[in-house]
C-alpha cells in the first residue's frame, strides 16, 4: 500500500501543518480541496504559513476522486457539509484521517463512506491566524497522533508512517487510539473553555486556583463519560493530555473564535459531552454551564444579546 496522492480538505490550523509538512515531498501529490470562489483564490493566492508562502495545487472534490489518502481538517462544524465531498473523493483503496477536535469524527464519517477507511487520529498544535497567515511553533508541536483501534501494526499505519517519514510533520503512532483521542479531548475541554469564558491567557490556570478549580471540574466530568465508555484517562502525565510548552498569554482555539466572532465548536466540546452523559447516566454540571456560557457569548458577538 502507497501513499501518492493526498487529498486535504481544510486549510486552517490542522491543514496548514500538512501543507508545510507535504509540500516538500517531491514523490507525492498534494490536493487542497475546494470549490467557486474558495478555489479560484486558493489558487491565485496560494497560502501563507510561518511566514512562506505556498503555492497550492487546488481541485474539487470530483477532480480529486479515487485520492490515495484523505485528509479531513475542518472545524467541527463544517463536518456534515463537507460529507457530500468526502463520499465523491473517497475510493475503495482510500485511507481517510480526520484528526479534528472532539471524539466521534471517525464515526460521523464513518457512517457515510463505511468504517473499514477510518484510520483513528488527532492532533496536537497550538495555532493562530494573524491576518491571511497561520503560525504555529514547530518546535513545540507535537503533530499527529495516530494508529489502529486494536493497537495493531497494521499495512495502512505502515503506509501513513512511510508518507510523514523524512518530513517536518511530527507523527506518533499510537498503541491505544482511542483512550489517546479521549485524553486530548479532556484536554480541549478543561483549557479551551474556562479561558474562552473568562477571557484570558493559559498563565491565568496557574495563577487561578479559580481558573483551576472550574478546569479540574470539567476534566473530572469528561473522565466520568470515558469512565462509563471503559476508557480510563486517569493518568494525569499521558502526553495526549498535556500541553507542550504553552506561553502565558496563549488563547486556544474557542477564545480564538470568539475573538474573531466566529462560531466556536463548544457544540463538539461541551455539547457532545453533555449527550454521552445523558445517555450514559453520568452529570455535566460544569459542562453544562459551559456550554450556555460560551453560546451566550456566541450570541453577544452576534448582536443577539447586549
Amino acid at each position: 500500500m502507497e501513499l501518492k496522492t493526498i487529498a486535504l480538505i481544510g486549510a486552517g490550523a490542522i491543514g496548514s501543518y500538512f501543507i508545510a509538512g507535504l509540500s516538500e515531498k517531491s514523490d507525492v501529490d498534494l490536493w487542497v480541496i475546494a470549490e467557486g470562489e474558495r478555489k479560484e483564490r486558493f489558487s491565485e493566492n496560494g497560502i501563507v504559513i510561518n511566514g512562506k508562502r505556498y503555492a497550492l495545487n487546488v481541485k474539487t472534490a470530483q477532480e480529486a476522486a479515487g485520492a490515495d489518502l484523505l485528509i479531513v481538517a475542518v472545524k467541527y462544524g463544517s463536518l456534515q457539509e463537507c460529507l457530500p465531498s468526502i463520499e465523491q473523493i473517497v475510493a475503495p483503496h482510500t485511507l481517510v484521517i480526520s484528526p479534528l477536535n472532539g471524539v466521534d469524527s471517525e464515526a460521523v464519517i464513518g457512517e457515510r463512506i463505511g468504517m473499514e477507511h477510518m484510520l483513528y487520529s488527532f492532533m496536537k498544535i497550538a495555532s493562530q491566524r494573524v491576518g491571511n497567515e497561520i503560525k504555529y511553533n514547530p518546535a513545540v508541536t507535537l503533530g499527529l497522533f495516530f494508529g489502529e483501534t486494536n493497537g495493531e501494526r497494521t499495512e495502512r499505519v505502515h503506509a501513513l508512517e512511510t508518507l510523514l517519514s523524512g518530513t517536518n510533520i511530527r507523527f506518533h503512532i499510537s498503541r491505544n487510539i482511542e483512550q489517546d483521542i479521549w485524553y486530548k479531548y479532556a484536554l480541549n475541554i478543561s483549557k479551551n473553555i474556562p479561558q474562552a469564558i473568562i477571557n484570558c491567557g493559559f498563565g491565568a490556570y496557574t495563577d487561578s486556583v479559580h481558573l483551576a478549580y472550574i478546569s479540574d471540574r470539567l476534566r473530572d466530568e469528561v473522565a466520568a463519560v470515558a469512565a462509563k465508555k471503559g476508557i480510563d484517562i486517569k493518568n494525569e502525565n499521558n502526553p495526549a493530555g498535556n500541553n507542550t510548552a504553552i506561553a502565558p498569554d496563549s488563547r486556544f482555539s474557542t477564545l480564538q473564535d470568539l475573538d474573531a466572532k466566529r462560531p466556536t465548536e463548544i457544540d463538539m466540546f461541551s455539547g457532545t459531552l453533555i449527550r454521552m452523559g445523558k445517555e450514559l447516566g453520568v452529570e455535566t454540571p460544569f459542562n453544562e454551564f459551559a456550554y450556555h456560557a460560551v453560546k451566550c457569548l456566541e450570541e453577544k458577538n452576534a448582536g443577539k444579546i447586549h
